[in-house]
């Protein structure tokens, strides 16, 4: 299995190829052809890796995927969110911006300013849950959010906060909807009306089947079905109809889609071996996606909207680990007592995957709490503590940007360690993790203005923002995030920083 590390600290600062530090545009890197250029589409293949894409293609060199890479450029050392979650991946991928100033960590985090649903705003310090807990009934496709889950905000009227609320950065589809394109969204949970943005009007349409519904996690059958159903709407949009073909729309200008085939592939088929040879399972997850992508594509070409089409392809996250040898499950209890040990009642949140994110509710007490997990390293399978200056730094120096919202304590455990209950344990992979697994995704870019090549410098995905922007003719320093972290375009292939690190 080929591996790069990729060589960026989480929410590093991304200068590009002959960059400004003051954040101006001003760099030779990627250019879409404005001219020709009306359609983004942004898709993600949940779970993985860049191996997994030159494995693909390798063995099948007459697959779409294979097709795509040919005719695209391919990102060969890309990286994907720290954490590696899907909704800092996506984050990543629509605003530009890291954690640091989206101010989202996890799809379940903690705000220090919020109150718990439920409390009439009489207490403040609240977890912020927008999976599908966040559901009415995360059992049911057509899900909704249910405002009595949600956090509430006490300087607005004690009012529910919609994750569009919660995000504290403008998004790509805010920008595109403003500038006259149509925007359309499918993805797994309805908490991705989150991309409509602060604004609240960013996506002209959103499609969210729940994939905590009818049993899709745990069956890789139901999750190509499942995907089927989000592949249709992608199909339809092109077509130029809404997501159900019951009503004509304009193609949309910035559309974006997931697929979550692969990730269930990896968590219930896994891998056979160190060398990330596929399960049978696996292969057919591949399979689906390399057929669906192939449809789109051509679906692209009976409309005539393939020399007009920027089609980026990435994961908002890979899963660790490969080598299911090096599989430990420790439950993520054992971490809450270390943390309770110090002082009753101090933990105000663990969210945990391969990946163990904690925030106190007294953060004078971080040192002691680091102290009390490094002293049960072994039993708790720590391999690195973040916390104050590490974490800060880990972060790029920005982590002040949205103070209430910073984990204090961020653990990454040894390779192959998942912090899970026994309810899940059966689960073969997970994501969250700094390491390079779970970050070093794929990413192909394929269009107008696109030239064939490779590109071996780090990338990361908070690029993918300017990218898809500039190729719209848009400004990407309209972007709050892209600002703040000074993040830059995408490098071409035939830039001189694919030779050697821009400075």
């Amino acid at each position: 299995m080929r591996r790069w590390m990729v060589a960026l600290t989480a929410g590093s600062v991304l200068l590009g190829c002959n960059a400004e530090p003051d954040g101006r545009d001003r760099y030779i890197g990627f250019e879409a052809s404005h001219a020709t250029t009306r359609h983004v589409l942004i898709v993600s293949l949940d779970g993985a890796h860049e191996f997994d894409l030159e494995r693909y293609v390798a063995e099948h060199p007459s697959s779409a995927l294979a097709t795509l890479v040919t005719r695209g450029t391919q990102y060969t050392n890309a990286t994907s969110s720290r954490p590696s979650d899907s909704f800092p991946g996506t984050l990543a991928m629509t605003t530009g911006g890291s954690p640091a100033s989206t101010g989202i960590y996890y799809d379940v985090s903690w705000d220090d300013k919020l109150s718990p649903p439920g409390s009439a705003c009489a207490t403040r310090g609240a977890t912020v849950t927008y999976d599908g807990l966040a559901n009415v009934d995360d059992t049911v496709v057509d899900a909704e959010l249910d405002p009595g889950k949600l956090p509430l905000d006490p300087d607005a009227g004690c009012t529910p906060v919609y994750p569009h609320r919660y995000l504290q950065v403008n998004t790509i589809f805010e920008l595109a909807k403003a500038a006259g394109y149509r925007t359309a969204l499918t993805d797994k949970h309805p908490s991705y009306e989150l991309l409509n943005g602060p604004s609240g009007t960013g996506l002209d349409e959103l499609y969210t089947p729940e994939n905590d519904a009818n049993g899709v996690k745990k069956d890789i059958t139901k999750a190509t079905a499942y995907d089927e159903t989000k592949v249709q709407a992608v199909l339809a949009w092109i077509d130029g109809y809404d997501h159900t073909r019951t009503a004509q729309a304009a193609v949309p200008g910035l559309m974006m889609m997931n697929f979550q085939s692969v990730n269930i592939g990896q968590k219930v088929g896994g891998y056979v071996d160190a060398s990330g040879t596929p399960s049978p399972g696996l292969a057919g997850a591949l399979d689906y996606v390399d057929g669906a992508i192939g449809r789109i594509v051509q679906e692209l070409q009976t409309q005539n909207l393939t020399q007009s089409t920027l089609l980026i392809m990435t994961a908002k996250h890979g899963n660790t680990p490969v080598d299911l040898s090096l599989r430990r499950a420790i439950a993520p209890a054992l971490i809450d007592a270390t943390v309770e040990s110090v002082a009753p009642g101090l933990l105000a949140q663990n969210t945990p995957d391969t990946i163990s994110l904690l925030w106190l509710r007294d953060r004078s007490r971080t040192r002691d709490v680091v102290a009390a997990l490094q002293a049960n390293a072994a039993a708790l399978g720590i391999e690195k503590i973040y916390s104050e200056a590490t974490l800060h730094h880990a972060y790029g120096g920005t982590l002040a940007l949205v103070p209430n919202r910073c984990a204090d304590i961020i653990i990454e455990p040894q390779p192959g360690v998942i912090y899970t209950t026994s309810i899940i344990s059966t689960k073969k992979v997970e994501h969250g993790s700094f390491n390079d697994e779970a970050t070093h995704v794929p990413l192909v870019l394929a269009g107008p203005g696109v030239a064939a090549g490779t590109v071996h410098v780090a990338v990361d995905l908070r690029q993918v923002a300017s990218t898809a922007l500039k190729a719209l003719d848009l400004h990407p320093q309209d972007l709050d995030a892209v600002r703040l972290e000074h993040t830059h375009r995408l490098p071409k292939a035939d830039d001189d920083c694919t030779i050697s690190p821009c400075d």
